[in-house]
């Protein structure tokens, strides 16, 4: 059943039409897009931070989710990454590729007919015997299964992108994990016009946002990510703490130019759904 499988899995793939970076900007993402505009809560906060979230159950109730979700797998099936053209193009098409996924993944697998309350829900840290979502190789673009810590860890911050000077520590602040410590999820699509701007003012908005970032007195409060991934941050900036006031809105930056210890904030893996941010109710 398995070598059938595969084999389908390859069929499917040579029938379809190849497609290149041209048809990316003719509204290949639309369906994604579309997702995104009629269920992405975005709420800004004093400061211009920002917390959002995604109301999967109204989505649900949509009659076409099921059609759009195939449209979209469909055509990241037909695609052909090796068509996409500099750092620009590849990077925003990978991180729109990812945080497709996951939303996909969130409501395409409920057990018993629910949604997860959480990712882990899937395996790994509740249930180490099955891969977790970020491990499994599910997600197809162009005839092969990714995984979606291939995508960040080996794509979009792995050595190839790092020898081409295209590894960015703030794609941490643009892939999304479904989950309400993760940095903003945008209702806008990354472009290749638009992809400096977006990472900018992810990573800034975050900063601005108490539940990844705060200061009390001497010590710098900051999410997991920076103990997670240290080296991405210190590897541009020198340190997690330069990395951050290169980043931050400068009143954010002064605060955090006076603190001497750095602690981490416990980080939340509560599935990131409207009811579960007091800032949204």
């Amino acid at each position: 059943m398995l070598g059938y499988r595969r084999l389908s899995f390859v069929l499917a793939f040579l029938v379809m039409p190849a497609l290149a970076w041209a048809d990316i900007n003719s509204g290949f993402y639309a369906g994604y897009q579309r997702l995104l505009t009629d269920y992405l809560v975005e709420q800004t906060l004093p400061g211009d931070g920002l917390v959002s979230a995604f109301d999967y159950r109204s989505a649900l109730a949509d009659n076409g989710l099921q059609q759009t979700l195939a449209d979209q797998r469909a055509k990241l099936m037909g695609f052909n990454p090796e068509t996409l053209e500099g750092r620009e193009e590849s990077v925003a098409f990978w991180m729109n590729a990812y945080n497709f996924f996951m939303l996909a993944q969130i409501l395409t697998e409920r057990p018993d007919g629910e949604l997860v309350s959480s990712v882990w829900d899937y395996g790994g840290r509740v249930n180490p015997f099955v891969d977790s979502v970020f491990e499994r190789k599910s997600f197809a673009i162009g005839g092969r299964a990714y995984s979606l810590n291939e995508i960040e860890k080996e794509i979009l911050l792995g050595d190839d992108y790092a020898d081409k000077g295209w590894k960015d520590a703030r794609v941490h602040f643009a892939v999304n994990c479904a989950s309400v410590g993760c940095p903003p999820f945008r209702d806008t699509l990354y472009t290749a016009d638009n992809l400096e701007d977006m990472l900018a003012e992810n990573t800034r908005r975050a900063f601005s946002t108490e539940r990844h970032l705060r200061v009390k007195g001497e010590v710098l409060y900051v999410t997991e990510l920076f103990k997670w991934y240290e080296e991405d941050f210190t590897e541009v900036s020198g340190s997690e703490k330069a990395f951050i006031e290169e980043w931050a809105d400068p009143v954010v930056a002064g605060r955090v130019a006076g603190t001497e210890t750095i602690k981490f904030i416990d980080y939340d893996w509560t599935l990131n759904s409207p009811a579960n941010f007091p800032e949204l109710r």
